[in-house]
């Protein structure tokens, strides 16, 4: 039975929900008494944290990003909770490591078994939408693990990566779509935002960007400004691409006048690519080390942040999920294991440091491909035809099946504990060897000096604590959190 199909008692009301230290919601003045926010989740794919002009970089120009970090919350240790990408967005919709629910690569799906952001959302009174890359579920209305199946009233969608005059899915149905990619998905977004402004229910939209995924394809006009960048013009031009669809989407907003009431978070799923990518340590996207996990985040709410600030607390993709939670006012009944925390406090200004440490694991197994630009179009030309998909990878067929128990005593791949300023690297390959590695990130943000041998009795506590995080996830992955229902 999916999770979704018992959740039927929800605790809404923010006097019943307690998380961290956010304290009482302001209420609009020119809204509706008890008007929840609306809150847009936005996120790049493959942007680094380094790729932004506010953060130094030589040559890109970001002015759109760079105004939203001036004058809102810029998170300057913020992680994604894989260095790739399905698992990230994963992590957002459910606030847990996606580990847990076996979105181990590229291409896995969420199960169904989750509890999604959207469908808490939905459950506190907004109406929800998704716009642009998914990689976590079925394109088709009667697949697995959509959107439509994950909690969104709304959704026009690419299976993974899309670039420009992308053909999308409509809940469910193929369109084809003329632009630059990032604008075709704000442009769908804003279209969204503007049908339901006025009406009774708050908004919930995600906004996922196709850039900048390779092939870098920089939409007309958004690489002439790089031209002299050699094989670096287009991978520019989609980030210059994705500003210009962040400042049309925050230019709208202020034109509704729903500016003050309206949270908008961004960030990036994974950390930067190689040879092209600034990042922010050591290493680049695939990689635990800080330059595969550090991502940009900003977030601009003007109601709750008056003062433009900048917080060095670290913060995680897997803490949107309780954060929105919070900020809307809701508990979700037999909600699963968190490995998030809420950051109303950060946003307050409250929260000094993070209340327990962050764990990543890299599991060695390979991603599963996904080629959406492919796949639309065969979903297309099907439906043109009147026929139906029954391809299982385009289905997602598999998606919530547990098939496999894995051992709690055994923890392949590349796993890494968080207690800042403390990390500990956890590297045991396929014969069972295991590799500590412990870096102090405050002194060391490129990892390359390794203290184990001088801090033997922290290397072992940390040890301990992430083998245990790790036996956790191992149990959520083989279905204990969902045997009560």
């Amino acid at each position: 039975m999916d999770r979704r199909d018992f959740i039927k008692t929800i605790g809404v009301g923010a006097a019943g929900f307690t998380m961290g230290g956010c304290g009482s919601l302001e209420v609009s003045t020119n809204r509706k008494a008890n008007r929840k926010p609306n809150i847009i989740l936005v996120m790049a794919d493959d942007q680094g944290w380094g790729d932004m002009g506010y953060n130094g970089h030589p040559v890109l120009k970001t002015p759109n990003f760079d105004a939203m970090a001036a004058e809102g919350l810029r998170f300057d240790r913020f992680y994604a909770a894989a260095p790739v990408c399905s698992p990230t967005r994963g992590s957002v919709m459910t606030g847990r490591h996606p580990n847990r629910f076996g979105c181990f690569k590229w291409g896995y799906t969420l199960r169904p078994q989750e509890i999604t952001v959207a469908e808490a959302l939905k459950s506190a009174g907004y109406v929800t939408g998704h716009f642009g890359k998914w990689h976590i579920g079925s394109m088709l209305e009667y697949g697995q693990a959509s959107p439509g199946k994950s909690g969104f009233d709304e959704w026009l969608s690419a299976a993974n990566f899309f670039d420009n005059d992308p053909v999308l899915s409509r809940e469910g149905k193929a369109v084809e779509m003329k632009g630059e990619s990032s604008l075709v998905t704000v442009d769908a977004a804003i279209e969204f935002i503007r049908k339901h402004e006025g009406g009774s229910k708050p908004v919930f939209a995600v906004v996922w960007f196709g850039s900048p995924h390779n092939p870098h394809i920089a939409g007309e006009g958004f690489g002439q400004a790089y031209a002299d960048q050699g094989k670096k013009k287009n991978f520019y031009g989609e980030i210059a691409g994705m500003d210009s669809a962040v400042g049309k989407l925050r230019s709208e907003i202020r034109n509704l006048g729903i500016e003050k009431d309206t949270l908008v978070w961004y960030c990036s799923d994974n950390g930067g690519l190689p040879n092209l990518g600034v990042t922010g340590g050591r290493g680049h996207k695939g990689q635990i080390y800080e330059g595969g996990l550090r991502v940009p985040a900003i977030m601009e709410w003007p109601r709750r942040i008056g003062t433009p600030a900048v917080t060095q607390v670290p913060c995680n993709t897997v803490d949107i999920y309780p954060t929105v939670l919070e900020i809307a006012g809701v508990k979700m009944k037999d909600q699963p294991v968190l490995d998030g925390v809420s950051l109303a406090g950060v946003i307050d200004g409250t929260m000094k440091y993070r209340p327990r440490p962050m764990g990543f694991w890299d599991y060695p197994i390979k991603g599963l491909g996904t080629p959406s630009d492919a796949w639309m179009k065969e979903v297309l030309e099907a439906q043109r035809k009147g026929e139906k998909i029954t391809d299982p990878a385009k289905l997602c067929s598999d998606a919530g099946k547990i098939t496999k128990q894995y051992p709690t005593d055994s923890f392949p791949g590349h796993a890494a504990w968080l207690d800042w300023p403390w990390k500990l690297h956890r590297i045991e390959d396929k014969n069972g060897k295991v590799k500590l590695e412990l870096y102090n990130l405050a002194d060391d943000s490129y990892e390359k000096t390794d203290l184990v041998t001088e801090q033997t009795e922290r290397t072992e506590t940390m040890r301990a604590r992430l083998q245990e995080w790790q036996a956790s996830v191992v149990r959520s992955l083989n279905g204990e959190d969902y045997d009560s229902n």
